[in-house]
C-alpha cells in the first residue's frame, strides 16, 4: 500500500486517525488528562485539547468538572449499541414502547444492562407541555433507578448480592443506600414484575420499569416510564406500573417469551 511521507496511508485523514486513537486510548485507560492524550498521540497539548473538545461537543467523550480529565462519553455508548444489540432490541421492543407512550403520554425509555450500569438505547419523549429531557445514551446506576433495579433484581444471586452489598452513592435524600433495604426492595421487584423509583436518582423525577424477557428467561432490556414527581407521586406510580408491565410483556412476546413449551403447560 502506498504511504505518505509521514507513515500514514495515502488518503487517510490525520485528524480522524488521531480522534480514533484518542477513543482507543480512553477505552484502555478510562480517565485521562490532556497531557496524557498529547503524549500518546505525540502532539502538542493544544492540539490534543482541540481534538478532545471536538469529540466532547459530539458526546463521544466527557470531561470531569473537578479534575478536567476525559473519558468515553454517552454518545459513543449509544453508537456502539446501535451496531450490536441496539437495532434488534429497539426494533422488537418498538411496539410495546409505542403502546406505552400512547397510553400514558409520558416519556418512555428502553434500557439495557452495560456492566454495572443501565444504558438508555431508545426513547419516546413525553407529549406533555412540560419540557422533557433526553436520556438517550445515558448511563445510570442500578441501585436507585427503576430500570437499574429491574436488572439488579434479575442478576444471578452471587452477582446481585455482591452489588447490593455496596457501598452505594447517595444522589438524593430518597436514595436507598442500605443493603438490607435494597435487597428487600429487589425481592418485591421480582414478585411484582416491575420496579419504581421516587426521586431516588434526581429530585423531581419518578419512574417505573419492567423487564423484557428473552426465550431463555433472561432479562434483555427494561421498558421504563418517567415523569415529574408532582404528577408521579407514589399512588400514581402504582397506578401506571401495570401499564409498564403490560408493555414489557408485549415486547417479551416479540422475543419468543415465554417459550412454546411453557405456554402449553
Amino acid at each position: 500500500m502506498e504511504s505518505t511521507s509521514n507513515g500514514r496511508s495515502a488518503g487517510h485523514v490525520q485528524s480522524v486517525e488521531r480522534a480514533i486513537a484518542i477513543l482507543e486510548f480512553l477505552a484502555r485507560t478510562d480517565w485521562a488528562g490532556v497531557t496524557d492524550v498529547g503524549n500518546v498521540l505525540g502532539v502538542h497539548k493544544s492540539t490534543a485539547f482541540r481534538l478532545l473538545s471536538t469529540l466532547e461537543s459530539r458526546g463521544l467523550v466527557e470531561q470531569h468538572l473537578q479534575t478536567g480529565k476525559y473519558r468515553l462519553g454517552f454518545g459513543l455508548v449509544h453508537l456502539a449499541h446501535s451496531v450490536t444489540v441496539g437495532p434488534d432490541v429497539t426494533r422488537q421492543a418498538q411496539a410495546g414502547c409505542e403502546w406505552l407512550a400512547e397510553n400514558s403520554e409520558e416519556t418512555v425509555t428502553l434500557s439495557v444492562l452495560e456492566g454495572n450500569e443501565s444504558v438508555t438505547i431508545d426513547q419516546i419523549l413525553s407529549t406533555s407541555t412540560v419540557a422533557s429531557r433526553s436520556w438517550l445514551g445515558r448511563r445510570t446506576p442500578l441501585h436507585c433507578t427503576s430500570p437499574g433495579k429491574v436488572f439488579l433484581a434479575h442478576l444471578e444471586e452471587a452477582e446481585r448480592s455482591a452489588i447490593v452489598a455496596g457501598p452505594h452513592e447517595r444522589y438524593t435524600e430518597h436514595t436507598i443506600v442500605d443493603a438490607g433495604r435494597l435487597a428487600a426492595e429487589l425481592d418485591e421487584v421480582r414478585s411484582n414484575g416491575y420496579a419504581t423509583s421516587f426521586e431516588e436518582f434526581e429530585e423531581g423525577l419518578s419512574a417505573a420499569a419492567a423487564p423484557v424477557f428473552g426465550p431463555d428467561d433472561s432479562v434483555i432490556a427494561a421498558i421504563g416510564l418517567s415523569g415529574p414527581s408532582y404528577r408521579f407521586d407514589h399512588e400514581r406510580l402504582n397506578e401506571v406500573a401495570p401499564l409498564v408491565k403490560e408493555a414489557a410483556e408485549m415486547a417479551s412476546i416479540s422475543f419468543a417469551y415465554p417459550p412454546l413449551d411453557e405456554e402449553t403447560d
